[in-house]
């Protein structure tokens, strides 16, 4: 029952994670383009204090849009806030972080040919490099560096790099992977919760109390909400990553992952610049030929896995010191699952381990022991379309094995 219902749960929030995630991001894609759109009115429309407008027609409807320069001369009584899209996008990629990677980061998270880790370290360094990567980022937006945009963006590019090697030297490559999305998304999220809507809301007061709105808690709201929009694409690519194990596990995964942020944010250069009717469309050329590139160098170069093989294989637990059950299970998933579940996988369609799941030796078996019983035995998806032919007889005589160790 346990695996069937670990499935579900984890099926249930990333799909809200995912809604979440469309719906934020969203709202900053349209926000970012509406910004960049807008047309100066009319002069009666001027004289109301209008700064821009727009129309445009969708689902068979017009629609006029328009963006005061300071706010109404009354509020409106309904006013929609666009910050929980941001909050539930949060709370359920933390939860999901929790759920898969934390609570059974011997699997997920710790990769022992990486680092030795216990359950608890590897929590404490993963929520401990989330956290640490904010406050830096805040302790800049703080300080003068922030007032020198040049510098401020050269700064942050080098922290976010050394991050990424940083959680690559500790972690598994999917774990490495999900922490830089968790860091990108909590410095998107906090962008909203620290600045972006308490500067609305002194503005909302400012505006309703008939006062002179002060423009500064505007401006840094606007500089956060453009930070965050160039982050879209970089944490969309992060959300998915896990399930293309051929960057994660590559041998230079964390410049790999350097390379797709920095790439991606720049292909979202592209479009803002257009947004604004700047056409640039060496931008987009230049992003295309870098994907090009990198694909390229990671099919060409070995995976990290790959190169560990040799390591491995001294490093973990002899065949012959194994209990009988052991044997009997590791023989099973060497005849069954590691064409496709190893370091260096035979297999005619997968050429590196799936879901980064590798099964050379009982260490590694012992890892991922839960995973095999929910996917080989409970759920029978495993072995990919029983390509091995995996008979019933054994699935059960290895859920009986792995169960009692």
């Amino acid at each position: 029952m346990w695996p069937q219902l670990y499935e579900w749960l984890a099926l249930f929030i990333k799909w809200f994670h995912v809604i979440a995630g469309i719906a934020w991001i969203g709202a900053s894609f349209y926000f970012v383009w509406l910004d960049n759109n807008l047309r100066t009115p009319p002069e009666w429309k001027l004289k109301k204090g209008i700064k821009g407008d727009l129309w445009a027609v969708h689902g068979g409807g017009f629609y006029e849009v328009a963006k005061y320069q300071v706010g109404p001369e009354k509020m409106p009584e309904h006013l929609h806030w666009f910050k929980w899209e941001a909050y539930s996008t949060w709370l359920s990629g933390t939860l999901l972080l929790f759920w898969i990677y934390y609570l059974r980061a011997e699997a997920y998270l710790i990769d022992p040919q990486v680092m030795m880790l216990s359950a608890g370290q590897a929590v404490s360094i993963g929520i401990g490099g989330i956290a640490g990567a904010w406050l830096l980022y805040e302790g800049l937006l703080r300080s003068p560096i922030a007032e020198k945009p040049l510098l401020l963006s050269v700064i942050l590019v080098v922290l976010g790099a050394l991050f990424c090697y940083g959680f690559s030297q500790v972690f598994s490559g999917r774990g490495a992977f999900i922490h830089m999305g968790a860091l990108i998304g909590t410095i998107m999220v906090a962008n909203v919760w620290v600045k972006i809507i308490p500067g609305q809301r002194k503005m909302v007061a400012q505006v309703s109390a008939g006062e002179a709105v002060d423009p500064a808690p505007g401006l840094e709201a606007k500089r956060r909400s453009v930070h965050n929009n160039y982050l879209t694409l970089p944490v969309i690519f992060l959300m998915i990553s896990n399930h293309y194990p051929m960057i994660y596990q590559h041998h230079y995964s964390w410049l790999i992952l350097c390379a797709l942020i920095g790439l991606s944010a720049w292909i979202r250069h592209f479009f803002n610049l257009k947004h604004q009717g700047i056409d640039k469309p060496s931008i987009i050329v230049s992003g295309a030929i870098g994907l090009l590139l990198l694909a390229i160098f990671v099919s060409w170069t070995g995976s990290r896995s790959q190169l560990n093989a040799a390591s491995t294989a001294s490093s973990t637990v002899k065949q012959n010191a194994l209990t009988s059950a052991q044997q009997q299970a590791s023989a099973i998933i060497q005849q069954r699952c590691s064409s496709c579940h190893s370091r260096t996988p035979n297999d005619d369609m997968f050429t590196t381990a799936p879901g980064g799941v590798m099964l050379d030796h009982w260490q590694d078996i012992d890892r991922w022991k839960e995973r095999i019983i929910a996917r080989a035995t409970v759920s029978k998806d495993m072995p990919f379309l029983n390509k091995t032919q995996m008979t019933e007889q054994q699935r059960q005589q290895l859920q009986q094995l792995l169960s009692a160790e």
